[in-house]
């Protein structure tokens, strides 16, 4: 995502856009056109042919994109701008839904790969007095003094029964 792949689009769409109907170009913001224009690139050959498709003209997948987001924002109907919203929120949370995948695939091969099976030793020591740490501060309140009291004794004949 260079600079001059973006300068290279916007040539393609500010020529693409001379070719369409008046009322469909009044529709873009003056703003977006004159950015198309400040930022296209002019020593860039790209001569439009309405007769042919995009596809046909090899024109950059960032142009078409844009043109898109045009059709979308500014051309489309309110129930084709409906759909396109719906499937593009759908591929987006499709692709989040790969990425989960992927990120938990890869954690799980780091987590059994050589590099963490030969952890260093002070990591290790590390985690053993965190878990010290983490069961010091655990205060166990078996209640008052009389039920400690019959707690030990229940322990007590607990043990023997348990020895004989």
């Amino acid at each position: 995502m260079t600079n001059t792949e973006y300068a290279i689009a916007y040539k393609e769409v500010f020529e693409i856009l001379k070719y369409i109907p008046q009322e469909d170009y009044n529709k873009i913001p003056n703003e977006k056109i004159e950015l198309y224009k400040a930022m296209q690139d002019k020593s860039y050959n790209f001569k439009y042919d309405p007769s042919k498709t995009l596809d046909e003209q090899n024109v950059t997948k960032r142009a078409k994109a844009i043109i898109g987001l045009l059709f979308r924002d500014y051309w489309a109907a309110d129930t084709q701008r409906e759909k396109i919203l719906a499937k593009q929120k759908y591929e987006r949370q499709k692709n989040e839904k790969e990425k989960i995948k992927n990120y938990q695939y890869e954690n799980l091969f780091t987590k059994n790969s050589i590099y963490n099976t030969f952890k260093n030793s002070q990591n290790e020591k590390v985690v053993e007095q965190k878990e010290e740490t983490k069961d010091a501060l655990i205060k166990y309140n078996d209640g008052n003094f009389i039920t400690r009291l019959f707690n030990k004794i229940k322990r007590f004949f607990s043990e023997k029964k348990n020895n004989y």
